[in-house]
Parts: structure tokens; sequence; C-alpha cells
């Protein structure tokens, strides 16, 4: 959520759009933040978030590359199978909120509540759920700053082509 959220972090990472604040248990990553662009950085206090920094330094690098940190989000089962198939949307592309519910055999809004709770975003990529008719859907269930900015560059840093 994009917030100036004031938890102890494990490491937060000056990123185009913002600045990710990075949570982890030591085994996992289990949280990141979007933070004001003005929120200072911080360097990773532990290993997990020195390899999530790492890992999110050569995504923006190239948005190919692929994830291999250990994630430890917390969800219901119904939210787990959600974030389960949007992992499996290909860079460069995108599903519609009612194409992952046919998928999980729900409906799209309870697709959008569950891409909304995801508190790994971007690594669990629900940019790339997008509304019906080329719409780009919400974001973040933020309600401040504008989360839909940065849908939009996350999408286009992978690539994917608007309108097409």
């Amino acid at each position: 959520m994009l917030n100036d959220d004031t938890g102890i972090f494990a490491a937060k990472l000056r990123a185009p759009f913002a600045v990710l604040g990075v949570r982890t248990d030591g085994h996992a990553v289990t949280r990141l933040t979007y933070l004001p662009l003005d929120a200072r950085a911080q360097a990773p206090s532990d290993e997990v978030a020195e390899q999530v920094v790492h890992e999110l330094k050569a995504y923006f690098a190239d948005p190919e590359f692929r994830f291999t940190v250990p994630l430890a989000p917390t969800g219901t089962p119904f939210q787990r199978r959600v974030w389960q198939a949007i992992e499996a949307i290909p860079r460069g592309q995108s599903r519609t909120y009612g194409e992952i519910a046919r998928m999980v055999r729900s409906a799209p809004r309870a697709v959008g509540q569950a891409c909304g709770a995801n508190r790994v975003a971007l690594i669990i990529p629900c940019h790339r759920v997008v509304g019906a008719m080329g719409s780009l859907g919400g974001f973040m269930n933020a309600d401040d700053g504008d989360p839909l900015a940065i849908k939009r560059w996350l999408l286009r840093h992978e690539g994917y082509r608007f309108g097409a």
C-alpha cells in the first residue's frame, strides 16, 4: 500500500515509482510496502532482505528476471489460489479479473479482493490483472497516492502493450 507506514522494515529500497519497504520473518519476505518517494532508503538488516533487494534491483534492470526469494504471504486458501493463478501470467501479458475468476471458480470481485490482500505485490504480480475492456482496474487497495501510475509503470516495464 502506498502510505507512510512507520513499522519496522528489514530494508527500504528506492524504486522508480516509490520506496519499497521490505518486511521479513528472517526466513522469507512477508510484505512489500509502497512508501512515498521521499522516504529514506535503508540497508538490508538480514539475509532475506539482502536477497530481495538484490532481486528487486535485478528486476528493475531486466523485467525478464525471475524472483526466487522465499515468500511467506498470509492469506486464505482462496487468496492463495488466486495468487498462484496470477503468478502464472507471463510477463508482458495480462488477464482480466473475470478470466482469473473462471480459473479459480469464483467471481471477479472476489479476485479483486484477493489481489488487494496480496502483501507482496510486485513479486506476486497483481499488476498483471486488469479490468474488462482494457481498463486497468485497481492496484494495492490504496486510497491515497497514485497506485495506478505504479501499475502502469510495472506493466510498461514488462513490455505490456496497452490497447493491443
